[in-house]
């Protein structure tokens, strides 16, 4: 699925019409049908997918972004507006990288966990995307509203509405993005591990549970992830009966 996005060209606005001091791409009005340099949308988000992908987010600029592309920044300037909004581009090629069912499974749980599942392996191709959390501008993108529109009407089959269901939703969006943040960054060598693990055993005494289960050395994170997604859903399917 290809983004159907419509952007500002040249400096961001902030008065006038067309969404003044709107600072999310998806909400903003386009520019017009004013003659664009040969350069596309589609050619800017793979080139910024790729670049995030080999150098992550604190590499990706305007300047960095045009160079790879070969073109002058102020070409790259007709097409998007901001870092942001390539940013806001990318994240959502991501989710369009895979398709969804074109058929809902008899059991909503079975839906839930066949999308949270994919969503993981998406952040994990692509690691810098877990860090959205901490950015201040919502996904909006089509793609990525597809996947949240098939979770929540999975969610509203398994019983939930109104707040309960926006819980639900934010609980497993976490979940995913958490998770795989940590696993993305989160690089202990064997040295490191047995070394954090003695560490606990000499103050077993102050800190006993968490010697006692491998805080430090377990880094099954697949199993880690399948089992909390149960417990979330084992939660919600008890809050439904109830």
């Amino acid at each position: 699925m290809n983004p159907e996005v419509n952007v500002i060209a040249g400096k961001e606005r902030t008065t006038g019409q067309g969404g003044a001091g709107v600072g999310s791409v998806w909400l903003r009005a386009s520019r017009g049908n004013k003659a664009e340099p040969p350069l596309t949308r589609e050619r800017i988000v793979q080139a910024a997918v790729a670049l995030l992908d080999e150098q992550g987010m604190e590499r990706l600029t305007m300047r960095h972004l045009a160079e790879r592309l070969q073109v002058g920044a102020t070409t790259l300037y007709w097409h998007v507006a901001t870092k942001g909004d390539v940013i806001d581009l990318a994240v959502d090629a991501i989710f369009g990288e895979t398709r969804l069912p074109d058929q809902r499974a008899e059991h909503p749980r079975d839906d839930i966990v066949a999308l949270v599942t994919t969503w993981r392996q998406a952040m994990l191709r692509h690691p810098w995307a877990a860090t959205l959390p901490a950015r201040q501008r919502p996904l909006m993108g089509p793609n990525f509203l597809a996947w949240m529109e098939f979770l929540q009407s999975a969610l509203v089959r398994t019983g939930l509405t109104g707040k309960r269901l926006n819980a639900a939703t934010w609980a497993l969006y976490n979940h995913v993005m958490g998770a795989t943040a940590t696993q993305s960054s989160l690089q202990l060598s064997a040295e490191e591990a047995r070394l954090g693990q003695e560490y606990l055993e000499s103050r077993r005494d102050r800190y006993p549970t968490v010697a006692a289960n491998n805080y430090i050395s377990d880094v099954d994170w697949d199993t880690s992830f399948t089992v909390g997604l149960e417990l979330l859903l084992d939660g919600i399917d008890a809050r439904t009966r109830s």
